[in-house]
């Protein structure tokens, strides 16, 4: 619910409100700039005004002097919030099951709505709607935010776009909810279970995009743990024999294909019954470090920012490229001095075979994999700062612009080593080792990287921090004071969104799905990963870092693309060990180029066999599609309906004034 969440509070109007988000201006903002941005946050919408209730955050307890005065609580009526939602093209569930736009003139036909509406919007909702609301809040005739003649505005610029890339505004947060953070914490993480992950919770208090993003890691563990049953035997019975892999193998070319086909439609059931996969896609505004020649949108209308394509793509193509392909050469370089080191550990090892000799083998993989994941972690940011530096215009473009670089990377890195090895080298006890050593050596890193550091930073940040935490254990049951909690979670590290998760099980999908028929074993060590990270980032989400703005997403977008892209190669690289096999080179004992045609013509078969599982296979169940079809019917009956009326009306008033002239 929206509403009694903390002690309520008033705004300056004396009208009571639930606290939901937090602005942090800076500490020495000035007073008039202060004074304009709250007079337009609670000024009425047709007046340009966001129409919202925000108060300033009082003094907390033992107050310091370095605490920043300028924090401030947003909140909304119930009314507001609720045409909000409208505005925004929520889809609920109505009283006769079918997900529809809210209205409020039709309210009383949705499900779950009583009364005032308390209830009906979930909090992450209503902090959705707030956010929402403040990044429209547009500029009128200011020139620029006043006392900061260098903050330039004009005529449909957004205020807080603006403010935060001036570093006025500091940070804007949704705030936790702590009882029912406590309910979701207990069902999610605290207790150890055997069950589905409470995903309709999570969509609730995070919003769309983490509970797909938690329920592709929960279908994706369940995926692999046909191959894992199938992998623990094989290791097990054929480990000494190297060569049996064409088996497993095959059925990695069907898993990989029909796992994310049926993501699809899980995918597709999950967004219709959360109401995002009916949603019309809203008007994307351009990012906050877009900047350019001040000119005239012709769509909106609008003065913005004008920035030419040609200058954007001489900076991808002349400067963004060629650093890619060096960063390549230099993973190219690196891999190069780790094989120099493997051969100087087996040279050691043909020379004096011991215990300690045997485990110096592993010692170049394990210095390898540390490597690759500090080259991708130095790597991500400089992708990070090409990509702001070309200057895109929406934050979709940066997006797809940034993981293309990304992935490109860290797929070469992570797995260059390997094809060589099993190409070239064709060395397949090496890959195994190799694949073994890398895979458990990134887990391992991942969780450290992933849960326990940031943990452990952030417990270790400020000593004020420390306190608070402290003081938070003091009450236990009892309710933080919400002075004490907002200046707790305003302390906390900012969650950079599902990126990096998503990234870690592409890497994971691909160690499985490319070579795990040489490691059967693959499949095991990735799903007791996943199950680890459900708890971790549980336990990340609720905390350590601050409550992230809903993200009401209707699929996992450009990661759907890069998994399939995945499962294509990985078709190539199973049909090339499969003709790399002896039990397929016995065929063709003196014609090496007739294994080549016939691997490359398997290939073909499969990769077409793939595209039309992929037609066969529809990424929305039948039931949906009717329900869709008739959502779309029922809309344009209405439309009809609605211009009928406009026709007969225009028409009654027509003869209403030739009678009265007669």
């Amino acid at each position: 619910p929206c509403v009694n969440l903390f002690n309520e509070h008033l705004d300056s109007s004396g009208s009571r409100f639930a606290p939901l988000v937090v602005l942090e201006l800076a500490s020495d903002t000035k007073e008039e700039a202060i004074a304009w941005l709250l007079s337009r946050i609670r000024d009425w919408q047709q007046n340009g005004g966001a129409e919202l209730l925000v108060e300033q955050l009082g003094p907390g307890i033992g107050v310091e002097e370095k605490e920043n005065p300028n924090m401030f609580l947003v909140g909304a009526s119930m009314q507001r919030l609720l045409c909000g939602a409208e505005d925004l093209g929520l889809f609920k569930e109505c009283t006769d099951g079918s997900m529809r736009a809210f209205t409020f003139a039709s309210k009383h036909n949705f499900k779950d709505f009583k009364g005032d509406g308390d209830g009906f919007l979930s909090m992450a909702e209503c902090q959705y709607v707030i956010k929402h609301e403040l990044d429209t809040l547009r500029a009128k005739e200011e020139t620029n935010v006043p006392g900061y003649s260098h903050a330039k505005l004009y005529p449909g610029k957004s205020i807080i776009r603006r403010l935060l890339s001036k570093g006025i505004l500091i940070q804007m947060f949704p705030l936790h909810e702590n009882e029912e953070l406590k309910r979701l914490s207990f069902s999610w993480y605290k207790k150890v279970k055997v069950s589905l992950q409470p995903l309709d919770d999570i969509r609730h208090y995070y919003g769309e995009g983490q509970a797909l993003y938690f329920g592709f890691l929960e279908y994706f563990t369940f995926a692999l743990v046909p191959m894992a049953l199938i992998g623990v035997p094989y290791y097990l019975f054929d480990w000494e024999d190297y060569d049996k892999y064409v088996v497993f193998a095959v059925f990695n070319l069907i898993w990989c294909t029909v796992i994310l086909e049926l993501w699809k439609r899980r995918s597709a059931s999950l967004a219709y019954y959360w109401g995002t996969l009916c949603r019309k896609k809203a008007f994307e505004e351009p990012r906050p470090g877009f900047h350019g020649v001040l000119g005239h949108n012709p769509v909106t209308g609008r003065a913005e920012p004008i920035y030419p394509t040609s200058k954007r793509h001489l900076r991808v193509y002349l400067v963004s490229l060629p650093f890619v392909l060096l960063c390549l050469y230099l993973s190219l370089y690196i891999m190069m001095i780790y094989f120099q080191m493997e051969g100087w550990a087996l040279s050691i090892y043909d020379e004096n075979p011991t215990f300690w000799t045997h485990i110096l083998l592993f010692i170049p993989s394990i210095i390898y994999a540390v490597v690759i994941e500090a080259m991708n972690l130095i790597y991500r940011y400089a992708a990070e700062f090409l990509t702001e530096w070309e200057n895109h215009r929406l934050e979709s473009s940066y997006q797809n612009h940034l993981v293309l670089k990304v992935l490109v990377f860290n797929f070469f890195n992570c797995f260059a080593s390997l094809f060589y090895i099993a190409f070239v080298m064709q060395d397949m006890e090496l890959l195994r080792q190799s694949l073994a050593t890398l895979l458990i050596t990134s887990q391992i890193l991942n969780q450290f990287m992933e849960a326990f550091l940031p943990y452990w930073l952030q417990r270790r940040r400020n000593k004020k921090m420390i306190r608070k935490i402290q003081k938070r254990r003091l009450y236990e049951e009892k309710e933080l004071p919400l002075v004490e909690q907002v200046r707790l979670e305003a302390d906390m590290s900012t969650y950079l969104g599902t990126f990096d998760d998503y990234l870690e099980l592409f890497l994971l999908f691909g160690y499985v799905s490319l070579f795990s028929c040489v490691f059967p074993l693959a499949a095991v060590l990735v799903v007791l990963n996943n199950i680890t990270e459900v708890y971790s980032d549980a336990f990340k989400m609720c905390r350590v870092f601050k409550r992230p703005f809903a993200d009401p997403a209707a699929n996992i977008g450009v990661w759907q693309l890069a998994f399939e892209a995945m499962s294509v190669i990985a078709v190539v690289t199973n049909c090339a060990l499969i003709g790399m096999s002896p039990q397929v080179r016995s065929y063709f004992p003196e014609s090496e180029t007739q294994l080549i045609l016939c691997t490359v013509a398997a290939e073909h078969v499969l990769l077409g066999f793939k595209f039309i599982l992929t037609f066969l296979i529809q990424d929305v169940p039948k039931h949906i599609q009717d329900k869709l079809a008739r959502l779309e019917f029922e809309s344009l009956e209405a439309l009809k309906k609605k211009v009928n009326n406009a026709a007969c009306s225009r028409e009654s008033n027509s003869n209403r004034i030739t009678f009265f002239e007669m």
